[in-house]
């Protein structure tokens, strides 16, 4: 039987874990010694979200973690690089990464270099052609209750990602192949910014602009897209228009329920990774000169340099141009 480590206690990486045990794999889960998570998850067995039977093992020991050839990482994108610093020094004269299988169950684009997520682990792993994605739409209330839904995997390497599909489909979870590395990613990730003006608008009762956003913010991002090198209408797919319902529109949304937290002034204690990921695109618009007024003003509004009722107003004040 296939043996998968993930990496990351939190809410999505827990999900992962009951996912692939649930599908017929030997699972280890792990969090680092110092979590909270992980830290309930060995005493309960549970997280309030999803119950592990035995099959699962459940650790905070890297060195059993990392015997398994298959590592999925689920943890917060901005946390990727010092991470993997981490997961380098201590397999250090111990475990050979570079012949493990790495899939990053995460979405996010790096705040301070504006990589990719794959990008990142290359700076690690530089001999390292083993490194795919896998996102998607999903929530974990939803996928635990039995609710289908569709993802997509994707790699510089075919083979890995045709396996991996086969891997992590089930009638739960239908797994499609991808044919663009940097469009998946960078769709997948941007999407999260799209989902705070959501919650934005949800908040000021707006709602009705949401059809608006969705068009004009897929133009953008496929726009950003091909300036990065992918196929703009990759924008299209799962990584992004596929995952708007789940972003924009769920009340299970972290981005879109932090927008909301931008107007009601609600404390919020989650991971909301549109925040990291709007930086990083005002830093590559700048970079490239790339003209993207929604993801502007979202960044504007997170970073309180506009109120939203004023990017709104400036947003619709533009000059008129071709759809």
């Amino acid at each position: 039987m296939l043996k998968i480590s993930v990496l990351g206690s939190g809410r999505w990486g827990s999900l992962i874990a009951w996912y692939l045990n649930k599908i017929g794999y030997n699972v280890i889960l792990w969090g680092k010694p110092d979590s909270i998570e992980i830290k309930t998850l060995i005493k309960n067995r549970n997280n309030g979200s999803v119950y592990f039977d035995e099959k699962v093992a459940i650790t905070s020991e890297l060195t059993f973690a990392l015997t398994s050839d298959l590592i999925v990482i689920s943890i917060n994108a901005q946390n990727l690089r010092i991470f993997l610093g981490y997961l380098i020094e201590f397999a250090k004269n111990k475990i050979d990464l570079s012949e493990k299988k790495i899939v990053l169950c995460m979405k996010g684009i790096e705040e301070s270099t504006g990589k990719r997520l794959t990008e990142i682990v290359h700076d690690f792993l530089p001999t390292n052609n083993k490194v795919a994605i896998w996102v998607g739409p999903g929530h974990v209330k939803s996928i635990v209750n039995g609710i289908p839904t569709c993802m997509v995997v994707d790699s510089l390497n075919n083979d890995l990602k045709f396996e991996l599909a086969e891997i992590f489909s089930s009638e739960l979870i239908r797994c499609y192949f991808g044919n663009d590395l940097i469009g998946n990613e960078i769709g997948a990730a941007s999407k999260n910014v799209f989902g705070i003006a959501a919650g934005i608008l949800d908040a000021l009762d707006l709602d009705a602009l949401k059809g608006p956003l969705m068009a004009r913010g897929l133009k953008e991002i496929s726009i950003l897209i091909e300036k990065m090198g992918g196929k703009k209408e990759s924008a299209c797919g799962l990584c992004h228009l596929g995952d708007y319902q789940a972003t924009l529109f769920s009340k299970e949304s972290n981005n879109r329920k932090f927008g909301e937290s931008l107007i009601t002034g609600e404390i919020t204690n989650f991971i909301a990774e549109g925040v990291g990921t709007s930086y990083a695109i005002k830093n590559i618009c700048q970079k490239h000169k790339l003209n993207m007024p929604i993801c502007h003003e979202i960044y504007k509004i997170i970073t309180k340099r506009s109120t939203p009722e004023l990017s709104i107003k400036k947003l619709f004040m533009r000059n008129i141009c071709q759809e």
